[in-house]
């Protein structure tokens, strides 16, 4: 019998030379990386039929998980973990004279998110399939992800992120099961006696929804579940007579406007074109979405009365809400339902995550877009919203007040959908993704509603795959874990609670220090290779890595960096702890404050990193285009990790997870899952400043006034004389103007926050003389990670939410004749 390695070998071969058509010794590496992606996608193939076969026989209950964001990162790395053949591919890539490592190297991030919410559906995809749970994610296929950010002079700059140019070897077309979408048109009535709600949408546009299907494994099982992402394309191709008369722009204009729906994530909305282009990507997820999974039903024999027995359906944030319309509209104007038993299954079936604190991050659309690209649907809103309301108004007899507030429909000059709020009036469960967060949305964003139904709201806090993020990107650590506690871990983060007894154990602590310095000096080499910096392995990493926003307070980082800078310059010879701050951060490319603060920090980092003064106690680096692969890198060398959003502002936060799985301390405020990993680890093993969320509340209402905090503090006062100098800017005056008149409002209260965060920081540099003291606590913080991971928070999901049950998949000789 064959083994592993023997078998990977022959399949790595057989592709290189049939399925690419290359020779052995005249492969470029992206070859060698296609070859031996297909040669594991040939062993995923034969679990994923399985896994299809099984849900087709026994037709369980599925979970279907819309998100307009997948922030899958590579795949190669976490398939081999999952299928447990990492070490065999190791082998035989080095008998055949190559370097796995280099081929990991190859494969081009899939960045099809902006940040955390993306990053957290991709590790829910991975703990849905490793317990065995019958499910689907559905998103968009776009041709550039999030873009590709290069640095130019201190400033992002945005370039398209071509994720595809090479090719995906690990998805699969689907053209059989396209589905066509519509914009547009006007509505007539259709409806009758037993059906007056129904109506027939006609003149409307069509483009069709492409499917392509990538597989996700589960660890160690045979269960491989699907993503499913839709390309937009014309339903006509190109205009042929046209072309023939020489207008060749008009003759590809239809299938240029109709792939431009899934051209690029995100699309800047400061502008009509661009809101009308996000509104229909959203539709055009959705609608597919909700038709594919009718099929699917009709397919396996399923009476549609019956949907919400058999489909459950995820919204993850805001985004896929038009989910709600549609398959109301689908069940009443195509399958004909009448309105109740329509409305009844859309209750029981659709759930909603809420992701955010900030009433301005809620989506609303204008009423007059959505009558142009979406008529039908606006009347079912309308319907839906005239029938809460008479039940707000019969419970609130009088309170008018109240159903202003809980209206679907905004009032005002213009008139707007709450997209929100439609998804809480029809959602069986709507959850927060912290604690903390859970109860702000309660008795804060959304405190009507839970008044009315408060049956409906639970928390699901946030988890992070162990797989990915530790197993895969921290190798030295997590063997260390297995040397002393095994690999249950892997699959059963709680395990690592038996590293507690290790906490005081001299040899397990050295070896803790021998693997950070190990991550942190691989990550040195990257700074100064790709940014030009060089950095001292031995100072401490202090990094904040993360989406660029006000409320995550990236500024009072940088404006503590110049503190210390400013600590250097009045005595050069003190005795200080050298550190090293970097930075990761994208903005969205309309963000002109967050863009002004990455502009900022590298202006910071140019005078600071080039002051002889400075020598090797102080570094600040800006690490361009951020995404999981870097992240992969960053967050294993961290000492510590930078969670210092104003309290109340992070709904939940996960990258404070990563950096604790891996053996980082947090400073931090006590926000989002903060509370949580504090209450987890114990407060004399996390950093924690400022203001908590009633202190903020309180300040708030007493009228702040950030002008005392800054009178109160010399050093924010110098550092603001320094940036009003034009110090950091002396080629280009008074480009921090801006900054420093937002600190005069202070939205984010930096400068309440500042002497606080300061005096933690010094306390962070006195803990960091003390290596034992500081690696026992690094062991208290991943002994205490169990609670969060993404598997304990699809376990919540399953039984909480989803009332879903594991289905497990026996592999069966599909190839053999079917009777």
């Amino acid at each position: 019998m064959k083994s592993k390695k023997d078998i990977i070998i022959e399949s790595f071969r057989r592709h290189l030379t049939l399925s690419l058509g290359k020779m052995p010794g005249k492969s470029s590496s992206l070859d060698l990386y296609q070859a031996l992606a297909l040669s594991i996608r040939d062993l995923i193939m034969e679990r994923w039929i399985a896994t299809r076969e099984t849900h087709d026989e026994k037709q369980p209950r599925t979970v279907n998980y819309i998100s307009l964001e997948f922030l899958m990162g590579r795949t190669l790395g976490n398939a081999l973990i999952n299928l447990d053949i990492s070490e065999d591919v190791e082998a035989a890539m080095k008998e055949l004279g190559i370097k796995l490592s280099a081929l990991r190297d190859e494969e081009v991030d899939a960045g099809l998110g902006n940040g955390g919410l993306g990053r957290l559906a991709a590790c829910f995809l991975d703990s849905m399939a490793t317990l065995e749970l019958p499910a689907y994610g559905y998103g968009i296929r776009y041709d550039y992800g999030i873009f590709r950010q290069i640095i130019q002079n201190g400033y992002q700059v945005e370039e398209p992120d071509n994720w595809l140019s090479r090719g995906n070897p690990w998805e699969l077309r689907r053209p059989e099961l396209a589905r066509p979408i519509q914009f547009g048109g006007h509505v007539e009535k259709y409806g009758n006696a037993r059906n007056p709600n129904r109506r027939r949408w006609v003149d409307t546009q069509e483009v069709l929804a492409m499917p392509y299907d990538t597989p996700i494994p589960g660890f160690r099982n045979n269960t491989v579940n699907t993503l499913r992402l839709w390309s937009a394309e014309s339903q006509c191709g190109f205009n042929l007579s046209k072309f023939n008369q020489g207008d060749y722009i008009s003759a590809n204009l239809e299938a240029a406007l109709a792939g431009n729906i899934t051209r690029v994530l995100y699309p800047n909305d400061n502008n009509y074109e661009g809101k009308e282009l996000r509104l229909k990507q959203q539709y055009f997820l959705v609608s597919a979405t909700l038709q594919d999974i009718i099929a699917r039903l009709k397919y396996c024999g399923k009476d549609l009365h019956d949907f919400d027995k058999f489909a459950t359906i995820q919204l993850n944030d805001t985004h896929p809400a038009l989910a709600i319309p549609e398959l109301m509209r689908l069940l009443i104007d195509v399958e004909n339902f009448p309105w109740d038993e329509a409305w009844r299954i859309c209750t029981n079936t659709f759930n909603y995550t809420n992701h955010t604190l900030m009433s301005e991050a809620l989506e609303r659309w204008p009423v007059a877009l959505m009558e142009k690209l979406l008529p039908r649907h606006l009347e079912i809103i309308y319907e839906i919203n005239f029938r809460f309301l008479r039940q707000v108004s019969t419970r609130y007899i009088g309170d008018n007040d109240r159903q202003t507030r809980m209206s679907l429909i905004q009032e005002g000059s213009e008139k707007m959908v709450r997209m929100a709020y439609m998804c809480v009036v029809t959602s069986g469960k709507v959850n927060g993704v912290a604690a903390l967060h859970t109860e702000l949305l309660k008795h804060g964003l959304f405190k009507d509603f839970y008044e009315f139904t408060p049956e409906k709201f639970i928390n699901v806090t946030n988890g992070i795959t162990p797989r990915r993020w530790l197993r895969k990107a921290n190798s030295s650590l997590s063997a260390l874990i297995t040397s002393r506690i095994g690999d249950g871990w892997v699959r059963d983060l709680s395990q690592l609670k038996k590293l507690e007894k290790y906490a005081k154990d001299t040899a397990f602590l050295d070896e803790l220090a021998k693997s950070k310095r190990t991550n942190k000096l691989l990550m040195a080499e990257y700074l100064a290779t790709n940014c030009g910096v060089r950095v001292n392995p031995d100072s401490i990493f202090d990094v904040q890595v993360k989406r660029l926003h006000e409320y995550k307070r990236q500024l009072l980082n940088a404006l503590h960096a110049i503190s210390l800078y400013l600590k250097i310059k009045d005595n050069p010879k003190a005795d200080i702890v050298p550190r090293t701050i970097l930075f990761g951060a994208k903005s969205a490319p309309g963000y002109y404050m967050a863009k002004l603060i990455i502009k900022f920090i590298n202006a910071i980092g140019e005078v600071i990193n080039s002051d002889p003064d400075v020598k090797d106690l102080l570094k600040i680096v800006f690490v361009p285009n951020y995404r999981v692969s870097l992240a992969e890198k960053i967050i294993p060398a961290a000492d510590l990790s930078e969670q210092i959003s104003l309290a109340g502002t992070e709904a939940s936060g996960t990258s404070n997870m990563k950096f604790a799985l891996n053996g980082a301390l947090t400073i931090g405020t006590m926000d989002g899952a903060n509370v949580e990993i504090h209450d987890a680890v114990g407060a004399e093993n996390i950093f924690i400043f400022g203001m908590n969320v009633e202190e903020v509340k309180a300040l708030r209402a007493s009228g702040y006034n950030p002008a005392d905090f800054i009178a109160r503090s010399e050093t924010l006062q110098r550092i603001m004389k320094l940036i009003e100098s034009n110090f950091f800017s002396p080629g280009e005056q008074d480009i921090f103007r801006p900054l420093l008149d937002s600190m005069h409002s202070d939205t984010y209260m930096n400068a309440a926050d500042f002497e606080s965060y300061c005096s933690v920081q010094q306390q962070v540099s006195d803990l960091y003389r003390q290596p034992r003291e500081w690696n026992r606590r690094c062991v208290m913080n991943i002994a205490n990670m169990g609670g969060f991971s993404s598997d304990r928070s699809i376990q919540e999901y399953a039984h909480n939410i989803w009332h879903l049950e594991p289905c497990p998949v026996e592999l069966k000789d599909f190839s053999a004749p079917r009777k």
